[in-house]
């Protein structure tokens, strides 16, 4: 697949080959919905916590004699049937991430990538170093037309990155931590070409 290289500028800079195998694959949304699930998964930070019944503070005595009052027998004021006491399978601290086959994760990168060159929202710049400043880069945005985009290089240019994320609906990263919930979350995937290549190397 042949694709135009352009610039920030938005001025064409050449053109780049595209391998079919990683942009021109029949986009797998079943596979895509399954990484993204993983990914939230593992995302949450499971901290929530609620005292159980042995947790509550409060007497361990019997309240009264377990016959004769003419009341419903109890062993325990911290029980959850009362005001203050423990709660019954109330959530705990816990890991929510669950393994996802090393292949699956591969699909569904693929997956995404080929649907951004499906939707024609895939781009390859030619560099990203050069821009340190936010009202540079909004213009130049503006000029590109974009209102949401990933940015994957092989490595992030300092100056770039926070001039660039300092803008809503922008983000750069680096080649390792492309993944599929952040391309499908973006409308525009821009890929430089240092990025592309260690891209190619990542899922050869």
């Amino acid at each position: 697949m042949q694709v135009k290289v352009i610039t920030l500028d938005n001025a064409e800079a050449g053109e780049i080959e595209l391998p079919d195998a990683l942009f021109a694959a029949a986009p797998r949304a079943d596979i895509m919905a399954r990484v993204v699930h993983w990914q939230l998964a593992r995302r949450r930070a499971g901290t929530h916590k609620v005292k159980g019944m042995g947790e509550v503070s409060g007497t361990t005595k019997k309240p009264y004699r377990q016959k004769g009052t003419g009341s419903a027998r109890q062993g325990s004021l911290r029980a959850p049937q009362f005001r203050k006491g423990g709660i019954v399978h109330g959530p705990v601290v816990r890991d929510h991430g669950y393994s996802l086959n090393k292949k699956v994760r591969r699909l569904g990168l693929i997956s995404a990538l080929s649907q951004k060159a499906a939707d024609g929202k895939l781009v390859v710049l030619d560099a990203t170093a050069g821009v340190a400043k936010t009202a540079e880069m909004a213009k130049k945005l503006k000029v590109l037309g974009w209102s949401s985009a990933l940015v994957v290089d092989a490595t992030v240019d300092a100056g770039f990155d926070r001039a660039f994320r300092n803008i809503p609906g922008m983000q750069a990263m680096p080649t390792m931590g492309a993944n599929v919930y952040d391309i499908l979350n973006h409308d525009v995937l821009a890929l430089t070409r240092a990025g592309l290549e260690a891209l190619k190397e990542r899922l050869a």
